[in-house]
């Protein structure tokens, strides 16, 4: 007979440490539960992927260099025409607080 993982004793002190109060029976449904997600990470932890850590392909560099700027300035009247108020070449916009 296997040895079981966690005892009653653990959920009360897991459940203190939470500061959380369970009944009797919750305690024993945790019990099954916590057992059970316990032994299926046993599982995924034997199991072997066959990959090393050693087999990454090559890093560089994703990002596109910068290239054609805008003109500072060079949208400004089209967006403040679109804007429903403007003010000294701001979009004006409702106080919130």
């Amino acid at each position: 007979m296997m040895k079981a993982l966690m005892e009653i004793k653990d959920i009360e002190k897991l459940a203190t440490l939470a500061r959380i109060r369970i009944t009797d029976e919750e305690k024993a449904t945790f019990l099954t539960e916590i057992e059970s997600i316990l032994k299926y990470v046993g599982e995924i932890q034997k199991a072997s992927t066959g990959a090393s850590h050693a087999e990454v392909g090559p890093v560089y560099n994703v990002l596109r260099e910068d290239s054609g700027a805008n003109t500072p300035g060079q949208y400004t009247e089209k967006i403040l025409a679109e804007a429903p108020s403007t003010e000294e070449n701001c979009i004006k916009v409702k106080k919130i607080l």
